[in-house]
């Protein structure tokens, strides 16, 4: 099967080509042709799947063909959850549409809005946004959404996890309801089939790989440490193994910066990436760490959404994730496009349980290694492969009626965003 034949024109299969790539995805070939019908979808794909050529490839196809917009008017919205996540889509769409009479722009929170009304004035074609910024925006009158065909909710699991419901409704309200809806998430829990029923009619469903698994392409393993020893094991494995590009996740900021200084007093190239940080030093972090010119990218899991990078050999886990969904997408950066990777736990005795259940999550006990000199001495207890069905922990219970308000109304004026907005 070839791009060629799932119904896109001759100039997005050369722009897709010219990228490097020469067979679909199984999500882009379920996805395409189901876009490209006008239904609307519901797609289930977990990182690293190819989602976002899944669904960019056919908008581009569909508005190809189109009257152009007009001034502050959008054609096809994609929300996405954070900052990176929006310019990392916004990127997919330049290349791909690089030959096509189209416009797009990107808008998220964290820098300037000025700018943003500015390429918002005569109109674009396809508009990459997070919710809270596209809200001032609308607030402010730079932006319309009467010529609005395409709404797009990529990894609309974690706008739920980020607390962006309340926005998404009041999104929805803004726009035509005449429209095609494209819902992509990592899983179909409960609160993504309730938000799919608010928005979504009569939809596709796609998915293309089992629930919480990870890909057979990362190789997972285990380093049982003690928790002060984790900082110079990392360290012996980055410089005893020759890692050039490692992403590593840490549970908060704060351990992300403390990692980082000491990776940095041991000689390592060292940045960190989280929501403390200014947008313009995520990004040039991300851009120099993609570019090979920072050995160790040390993230926390909002800031990492949106990280994609084809070849990324190694993920390390320096702290294991609370929740654990959360440790297949943080995997899910590796091992992508037919590469393989590796997945490296740095776990303790007092993480045990959480290792326990992401073990039980996946189906499969993680290999163990240890590193001698570093060996723990407070022991991590076997594991036994617990092969009960997997129930994750339930959310907060979620409302999707439109809340009622005792406050007198006021007049529009540029809204507050909470500490979860644009992270």
């Amino acid at each position: 099967m070839s791009f060629s034949t799932l119904g896109l024109s001759e100039t997005i299969v050369n722009a897709v080509i010219e990228q490097g790539y020469k067979t679909p995805s199984p999500i882009q070939a379920q996805a395409i042709p189901a876009v490209l019908s006008g239904r609307d979808i519901m797609a289930a794909a977990q990182t690293g799947t190819g989602k976002t050529a899944g669904f960019t490839l056919p908008i581009l196809e569909q508005l190809r063909k189109g009257e152009r917009a007009k001034a502050n008017q959008v054609r096809a919205l994609i929300l996405t959850p954070t900052r990176e996540l929006a310019a990392q889509v916004a990127d997919s769409v330049a290349k791909y549409s690089k030959n096509l009479p189209l416009t797009s722009a990107v808008v998220f929170g964290g820098v300037k809005i000025n700018p943003q009304m500015m390429a918002l004035r005569s109109g674009v074609d396809i508009l990459v946004a997070t919710p809270g910024r596209l809200l001032d925006l609308y607030n402010q009158n730079a932006v319309k959404f009467k010529q609005l065909e395409i709404l797009v909710l990529d990894e609309a699991d974690r706008m739920l996890d980020m607390g962006f419901l309340r926005d998404i409704r009041k999104i929805l309200a803004l726009l035509p309801t005449k429209r095609q809806n494209l819902l992509f998430s990592a899983t179909f829990s409960a609160d993504i089939r309730a938000l799919a029923k608010a928005m979504i009619n009569n939809p596709v469903e796609i998915s293309v790989s089992p629930a919480n698994s990870a890909t057979k392409q990362v190789e997972q393993f285990v380093y049982p440490t003690d928790k002060n020893k984790k900082n110079a094991l990392l360290a012996h494995l980055i410089n005893s193994e020759n890692w050039q590009q490692v992403l590593v996740f840490t549970r908060t900021k704060h351990g992300a910066n403390k990692l980082t200084r000491f990776l940095e007093a041991k000689g390592i190239n060292a940045l960190a990436i989280h929501g403390n940080k200014s947008q313009g030093a995520r990004t040039k972090a991300l851009a120099a760490f993609k570019a090979g010119k920072i050995q160790v990218l040390v993230a926390t899991d909002i800031a990492a959404r949106g990280i994609d990078i084809d070849q990324l050999p190694y993920v390390v886990n320096f702290d294991l994730p609370h929740v654990s969904e959360d440790y297949i997408h943080r995997i899910g950066r590796t091992g992508r496009a037919e590469a393989t990777g590796k997945a490296i736990s740095l776990v303790c005795a007092d993480e045990a349980k959480l290792l326990f259940t992401i073990e039980r999550l996946i189906q499969q006990l993680i290999e163990r290694k240890e590193v001698a000199g570093f060996e723990a001495v407070n022991k991590l207890p076997k594991s036994r492969l617990d092969t009960r069905p997997f129930k994750a922990k339930k959310p907060k219970k979620i409302k999707l009626t439109q809340e009622k308000s005792t406050q007198p109304k006021q007049a529009t004026s540029p809204r507050r965003r909470t500490p979860y907005h644009n992270k």
